[in-house]
């Protein structure tokens, strides 16, 4: 966070979010051309998998082109074939969805916990039918759902887990980075999330039997990571998998927004601190929810989401912010109430808390370069909407 009033930002509109450049970006770029290698695999992918390797603890990580294409690659690596049923939240992106439906795999949606809004693990035993494959769990926010629950069911049941943590790069459960506690897990670098490609993935491979295969559902099918690295003389066609990998430009991009981590974390955090603290009295006051942190979760600072007390009240609130300049948003549309969640899914059980959630969610301004005038800009229009009728 800078200091200074952000005149640039309080003349205009001030936008939900704005993409983060850390430094070296276009250095890199430059660079990936200068080297003559501009299709996927090539030096700055591997810097970048080296770095999430290690930030992770996870046997093997793959870049991809989108946080989508790793959960499309698990569910490929998972042999989720047609009627296989896969627990996971309704409210999620419909990515997590999608990966396994393109198989032929049948989301079961399960309800969220009021506190974290992630799946709520108590629900989980109950879903389970013979046709359970696997559970996809999400880190809404970069705030950790309950591993240690939802891990030991799978264990006790034969099932695998995949880690939706496209939201949770820097954020950690007990100690343990998100997206390295399940077999796999899916992370993003789209340009709304903390650390940013533009459009960007990558599939963590956290068993290391999966390696191999997974290598070759990356590379289209075939063995030619072997061929390149000088294993084999050839390479062929293996098993099914489609273009996975992202161009240097874009891992060129990614490993100097990778290099900055810790700080980019470090900013979030101090902007989502900013707002948790100042809206604190509106809270006590019985206007708001503030977001909920259990204690074992280290989050990433990726979203700060306030609760509104009806569904009614949301657009009014949303209305005003839009006349102060403000691009507040809300978030998902369940997946079970969605045409696509009632053909291809079902719910287990009812799922009131995601509905009523869902429609009471906004999410506040949140990006690297927001300043303390921008910041109070959003807090001063809550305090006017909430105690002084939109006045002010």
């Amino acid at each position: 966070m800078t200091s200074g009033t952000g005149p640039s930002l309080t003349k205009r509109g001030l936008p939900f979010n704005r993409p983060y450049m850390s430094g070296r970006e276009l250095e890199y770029m430059v660079r990936a051309h200068a080297e003559g290698r501009l299709a996927g695999n090539g030096p700055f992918t591997q810097k970048c998998q080296a770095r999430l390797r290690e930030a992770l603890g996870s046997a093997a990580v793959l870049l991809t082109h989108s946080g989508t294409a790793a959960l499309e690659m698990a569910a490929l690596l998972l042999d989720i074939r047609p009627g296989d049923e896969v627990i996971m939240p309704s409210f999620t992106f419909v990515s997590t969805a999608n990966a396994f439906v393109l198989r032929g795999g049948v989301p079961v949606f399960v309800d969220i916990r009021p506190d974290t809004l992630n799946i709520d693990e108590s629900l989980l035993a109950a879903a389970l039918t013979p046709k359970t494959r696997a559970l996809a769990v999400v880190h809404y926010g970069g705030v950790a759902s309950e591993m240690d629950g939802i891990m030991n069911l799978a264990l006790a049941r034969g099932l695998d887990v995949v880690e939706d943590a496209a939201q949770g790069l820097g954020a950690a459960y007990g100690g343990r980075p998100l997206g390295s506690i399940g077999r796999l897990g899916a992370l993003s670098f789209h340009e709304t999330k903390n650390i940013i490609s533009g459009e960007g993935g990558a599939l963590a491979v956290n068993d290391p039997e999966l390696m191999a295969r997974a290598e070759i559902i990356w590379e289209k099918g075939t063995d030619r990571t072997r061929f390149e690295r000088g294993e084999i003389d050839k390479y062929t066609w293996r098993d099914l998998g489609s273009s996975y990998l992202p161009s240097e430009i874009t891992a060129a991009f990614l490993l100097a927004q990778l290099e900055s981590a810790e700080e980019i974390t470090a900013g979030r955090l101090e902007l989502w601190h900013y707002y948790h603290d100042r809206l604190a009295e509106l809270e006590d006051e019985g206007f708001l929810r503030r977001p909920i942190v259990p204690p074992e979760a280290r989050h990433n600072g990726h979203i700060y989401h306030i609760l509104v007390n009806s569904p009614e009240e949301r657009p009014a609130l949303l209305q005003f912010f839009r006349a102060r300049g403000i691009h507040a948003v809300f978030h998902y549309v369940p997946l079970h109430s969605s045409p696509a969640g009632r053909r291809y899914g079902r719910a287990s059980g009812d799922l009131k808390v995601t509905d009523d959630l869902a429609a009471r969610l906004v999410r506040l301004p949140l990006w690297n370069g927001m300043d303390e005038g921008a910041l109070m800009r959003v807090v001063q229009a809550l305090e006017d909407y909430f105690k002084r009728g939109g006045t002010g």
